[in-house]
């Protein structure tokens, strides 16, 4: 398991919840006691084309430091998806989040959809042929369903509760990678209130128990919602655990 995180993802580039300062201080510390860091690059804009309008991408660059972050989140998704195409697992630990990007709209604290592009970006290099996409934020995510709409070769799913995702993972299909949209803005001390740090270790080791079937190795997570700075550590690693479990 590798962890996605560059320093500048400390930094806050707007007021919204999800740029709040401090907010990734507390799941940094807790994550590099377990896991070792890997830090990204920027997207490049081809890679970002791939799922946004010219248009688009020409707003969100008048707007820094919110574009160099975005850009930046960007490319940390994609590096995780690549260390996940080698066959391990790794975690984007980055923000903005992105699920509520669309192509040539976004809210909702989302700016570049970063899931959206690292998946695509694989299939238009070949490199895969089908994507699974598990979201497990407290919202939908309206970006990336929009964007892969009526698509055959990717499939995303919004998880339901936890009774349902036995269901849920079974209409997967055979997917040649699984990327999860984490959000962990359901837990009992955050938004939702309602799923327990032991329900994150538990998604995680049915996700993982979907790819031992389909694609060992092959999974990717990265950073959507989560707003507790306390519990949201704890919370990632126990995905992360469960992602790992044998």
């Amino acid at each position: 398991m590798k962890i996605v995180f560059h320093k500048q993802f400390l930094e806050s580039y707007a007021t919204d919840p999800a740029a709040e300062e401090g907010r990734l201080d507390r799941a940094r510390q807790v994550l590099q006691e377990e896991y070792e860091f890997i830090e990204p690059r920027e997207a490049s804009l081809e890679d970002i084309l791939l799922v946004h309008t010219q248009a688009h991408v020409d707003k969100i660059s008048r707007m820094e430091p919110i574009y160099s972050a975005a850009m930046l989140a960007a490319g940390g998704a994609c590096m995780a998806a690549d260390i996940a195409m080698q066959g391990e697992p790794a975690f984007g630990l980055i923000r903005p989040p992105g699920h509520h990007a669309s192509p040539d709209f976004c809210w909702g604290f989302c700016w570049f959809n970063n899931v959206a592009i690292a998946v695509e970006r694989l299939i238009h290099r070949g490199e895969i042929n089908s994507a699974y996409i598990l979201d497990i934020d407290l919202h939908f995510g309206d970006g990336t369903q929009g964007f892969f709409l009526g698509r055959e070769d990717v499939i995303y799913q919004h998880m339901g509760d936890m009774d349902e995702l036995p269901r849920e993972l079974e209409q997967a299909g055979n997917p040649d990678l699984i990327a999860v949209s984490a959000g962990f803005d359901r837990h009992l001390l955050d938004w939702g209130g309602y799923l327990s740090t032991q329900d994150y270790q538990e998604i995680g080791r049915q996700v993982k128990d979907l790819a031992q079937n389909t694609c060992p190795g092959r999974v990717f997570a990265v950073l959507e919602g989560g707003y507790n700075h306390q519990v949201l550590g704890d919370n990632i690693l126990a995905l992360l655990q469960g992602l790992q479990e044998s």
